[in-house]
């Protein structure tokens, strides 16, 4: 399937800036799940400063603010083409070890909730027990946008009952590593059924399983990704593959805004 994406960020400040500095995670490369046919990043109100592959081998662009400007416009689109393979993205790859993945965070950091789920699981093959994680999230955590904020540890949203996909992903990777199995948070794009007009992008988490790679689970929908789904990003939680994020000086208020389009 080819879809097209556009993905429009923008900031709006009440006084000019006196600096400003926002990484940019929006470039998708390819891999044995996408091949990006095209893709460009267009800038207003600020130009790229440097352009490099982070430690995850995420594409990273870093972007200054214009002097005195009081609004910053990114628009990242272009058009990649999917393929279904039940999620299965293959051998480990990158600069990382895969041991490192095994590591909490203080956004994954395992509490009660999460260790008793992971020692609930059933005995049997790893995929189907993390087939069984990705389930009993679905389950327990209710889809609630605006529940949660993104400093929100997934113990809490979990706790909570609530939250949106980067808290289900997030639990899901905190899950996997108590059960033994490097995991990592994925960002990216899904095109929905029944909408291409979308108020933000979507995440998911990947866990690695021996004979098959990297594999893909998305509690928030209960489901593998299969080929409406375009992955952007990898990190140990969601400040890692953050699609935008930044810092700023100025006294002025900050409004931002979020435009996605996802169509075949």
């Amino acid at each position: 399937m080819q879809l097209k994406i556009t993905h429009l960020t923008e900031y709006a400040y009440g006084q000019p800036v006196n600096y400003a500095l926002q990484r940019l995670r929006l470039t998708p490369q390819d891999s044995w799940l996408q091949t990006v046919h095209s893709w460009s990043t267009e800038i207003e109100g600020g130009k790229v400063e440097a352009r490099y592959h982070d430690q995850f081998g995420n594409v990273v662009e870093l972007v200054s603010a214009s002097r005195d400007t009081s609004n910053i416009r990114v628009v990242a689109k272009g058009t990649v083409d999917t393929v279904d393979r039940n999620g299965v993205l293959g051998p480990h790859r990158g600069y990382m070890p895969l041991w490192l993945y095994k590591r909490e965070t203080p956004l994954t950091k395992p509490g009660k909730l999460i260790r008793e789920l992971a020692r609930s699981l059933p005995k049997g093959e790893p995929i189907d027990r993390l087939h069984a994680i990705k389930s009993a999230l679905h389950q327990s955590m209710a889809f609630v946008p605006g529940a949660t904020q993104t400093s929100t540890l997934a113990e809490e949203a979990l706790a909570a009952g609530k939250g949106v996909c980067q808290d289900h992903a997030q639990a899901f990777a905190a899950t996997a590593r108590v059960a033994g199995f490097p995991a990592r948070y994925v960002s990216g794009y899904l095109m929905m059924d029944d909408t291409p007009d979308q108020a933000a992008s979507h995440a998911w988490a990947e866990a690695h399983v021996e004979g098959l790679g990297w594999v893909g689970f998305d509690p928030a929908n209960d489901m593998s990704p299969d080929h409406r789904y375009v992955h952007i990003a990898y990190g140990l939680d969601y400040r890692d593959a953050a699609p935008v994020s930044g810092i700023r000086t100025g006294t002025g208020e900050e409004q931002l805004a979020v435009r996605i389009t996802v169509e075949q």
